[in-house]
């Protein structure tokens, strides 16, 4: 069975977040509601999403900021949905990666087709090209699945420690600095806060090991960082 399309709502007017998402219930697809830019954030963090619709106007952070941070990171397609309907802020939004822009007051009509057309375009637009797994030692992680295994087993890794081994995989003789890792992986400046990668390198670390206790897979550097221990 063909997997539901998810979409994100990204709206502090209730009512208006209702309606939205009554639209696009109504196409049978799936409808996740946030209020404010904190609350879209987290879901942005936790799974991935078809299409997101965008208020700029939102609690928390802003719905441009919301849209960098979107664009700096994937290629999920992004419909700003909006009361600032002047044409520079509508070319601006554009430019900064949305793919369509709609102004409050909208029509429903207008709106299932506008999500249906951006939903078609990005299809098309994915070309189904098989990516070669990474592996090393008994280590194999599918690209295209982004699963990872140790011989048999399946390991259950967070969005975080996947993109930690993935870069650690796809370069195995480069070491990888803390300020590396993390701004590759958290799509940030890196401010010195060891912390955030010690922990997330030490979780991989342990799933690691619990596959096979006596596997050797990641080294330390000292005083420079981590890479594949050969």
């Amino acid at each position: 069975m063909e997997r539901k399309i998810n979409i994100l709502v990204v709206e502090d007017d209730n009512d208006i977040n209702q309606l939205l998402c009554r639209i696009i219930r109504k196409s049978n697809y799936f409808a996740q509601s946030a209020y404010s830019g904190t609350e879209a954030m987290i879901y942005l963090e936790q799974q991935e999403w078809d299409l997101v619709l965008l208020d700029l106007m939102l609690p928390g952070m802003r719905g441009e900021d919301i849209l960098t941070k979107i664009r700096s990171s994937g290629t999920v397609p992004v419909i700003i949905i909006s009361a600032k309907n002047d044409q520079y802020i509508k070319i601006d939004s554009l430019r900064s990666g949305a793919d369509d822009f709609i102004s409050k007051p909208f029509d429903v009509e207008e709106v299932s087709a506008r999500i249906d057309s951006v939903l078609r375009r990005y299809k098309q637009s994915q070309i189904p090209t098989k990516q070669p797994a990474l592996t090393h030692k008994d280590i194999r992680l599918d690209i295209d699945a982004k699963t990872v295994y140790i011989n048999n087993t399946k390991l259950s890794l967070t969005k975080r420690e996947y993109a930690i081994l993935y870069l650690l995989l796809s370069s195995p003789h480069k070491v990888f600095s803390k300020s590396n890792l993390f701004e590759s992986v958290w799509n940030e400046p890196y401010h010195g806060d060891d912390n955030t990668v010690n922990v997330h390198m030490s979780n991989l670390r342990n799933k690691l090991a619990t596959a096979n206790p006596n596997g050797e897979y990641i080294e330390t550097i000292w005083g420079m960082g981590y890479r594949l221990k050969s």
